[in-house]
C-alpha cells in the first residue's frame, strides 16, 4: 500500500519541484489555507509550545506567531522538493553561504582539519546542507534518522544526496565517522530533537526543563573534532543565508556539558529572533526530569 501511495504522488511531487517559484509560493499559500483553518495540523501543539516558550506574550501575539510559523512550515516542505529539479545556479541564489562563514569552513579545510557542524531544525536546514555541498571544499556528511516507508526514504535519501552530501544513519554515526577519518570532512548534527530522558543533559531551553543530546559533544570529544554552529537565516521568502560561529576549537579538553550547553543556548537565541522559523509541531517537551535517586 505504501508503494501504491508513493508511485501516485511522485508525479505530483515532481510537478510540485519543477513550478517557478513564484507559482510554487501561490500553492503553498493554499496549502496554508488547508494545514491551518481546514486540517488544524497539530495545532494544539503548536499553541501550548508557544505559550510555554514565550510566557510573557499575550495570547494575539501567540496567534500571530502560530500563524506566521504555520506560513512557514508550508513554504518549507515545497522548498525541500524543490532540491528533486533546481540547478546549482538557482540553489546558489536562493541560499548563500555567508563570506564569514566561507571563511571559517575554508581555513579548517586548508588546516587538514575535520569538523563538525551541529544545528537545529531551524530555517530551511535541506537547502543548506546543498549549498554547503556546493560551495565547501570539506565532505559533508548529515547524520539523519532513515524513514520507515522505505520508498519516501528513498526519495529523500536522493535529494539530500544530489549535490554530494553524504548521509550517515543516525545509529552508524561513530563507526561512520572513524571509517571517514582520513578525509577532510564535516558531519552535521541536528541536535535538538528529543532524546531519552535517562541518557539526556537536563537543562533549562526556552524556558522548559528539556531533554538534550550529548552525542554530538562526546564524538567530538572523542574525535577531537572543533564544532561549529550554523545558523539559517530567512531573508525573505524563498531566500537563506548560512552563518557560523566556532563553539570550540578544542573539544577534547572542554568541561562536560559545556559544548551541549553552548549550541543549545545559540539555538534558543535563534528561535527568540525568528521564532517562526523553528519546527513547533515537534512534541518537544514529551518527557519529564526523572527524579534524582536517593
Amino acid at each position: 500500500m505504501q508503494g501504491l501511495i508513493y508511485y501516485i504522488s511522485l508525479p505530483f511531487i515532481y510537478l510540485l519541484s519543477l513550478l517557478p517559484f513564484p507559482i510554487l509560493y501561490i500553492v503553498c499559500d493554499g496549502f496554508y489555507f488547508v494545514l491551518y483553518y481546514i486540517v488544524g495540523y497539530r495545532k494544539k501543539v503548536v499553541m501550548q509550545n508557544l505559550r510555554n516558550s514565550f510566557p510573557d506574550k499575550s495570547e494575539a501575539e501567540l496567534k500571530r506567531l502560530c500563524k506566521d510559523f504555520y506560513h512557514y512550515l508550508c513554504d518549507l516542505f515545497p522548498e525541500t522538493f524543490k532540491t528533486l529539479t533546481i540547478s546549482k545556479s538557482s540553489m546558489l541564489k536562493h541560499c548563500t553561504l555567508s563570506a564569514e562563514a566561507k571563511e571559517i569552513f575554508d581555513r579548517y579545510h586548508q588546516e587538514g582539519k575535520s569538523i563538525i557542524i551541529v544545528m537545529g531544525h531551524y530555517g530551511n536546514w535541506e537547502w543548506a546542507g546543498n549549498t554547503f555541498s556546493l560551495t565547501c571544499k570539506q565532505k559533508l556528511f548529515v547524520v539523519y534518522h532513515p524513514l520507515s516507508n522505505k520508498y519516501l526514504n528513498g526519495l529523500m535519501y536522493h535529494m539530500r544526496t544530489r549535490f554530494g552530501t553524504g548521509l550517515i544513519a543516525m545509529r552508524d554515526t561513530f563507526k561512520d565517522m572513524v571509517r571517514n577519518k582520513t578525509m577532510i570532512s564535516a558531519t552535521a548534527f541536528i541536535a535538538d530533537q528529543t532524546p531519552q530522558p535517562d541518557n539526556a543533559l537536563w537543562t533549562t531551553f526556552l524556558n522548559q526543563d528539556t531533554p538534550v543530546f550529548q552525542g554530538t559533544e562526546k564524538i567530538a570529544k572523542k574525535m577531537d573534532y572543533p564544532i561549529v554552529y550554523i545558523t539559517i537565516k530567512r531573508l525573505k521568502r524563498g531566500y537563506y543565508t548560512i552563518l557560523a560561529e566556532v563553539l570550540s576549537e578544542d573539544s577534547k579538553n572542554t568541561t562536560d556539558g559545556k559544548i551541549t550547553e553552548l549550541h543549545t543556548s545559540r539555538l534558543e537565541k535563534d528561535i527568540k529572533e525568528q521564532p517562526e522559523l523553528w519546527l513547533w509541531t515537534h512534541k518537544r517537551w514529551k518527557h519529564k526530569r526523572p527524579a534524582v535517586k536517593s
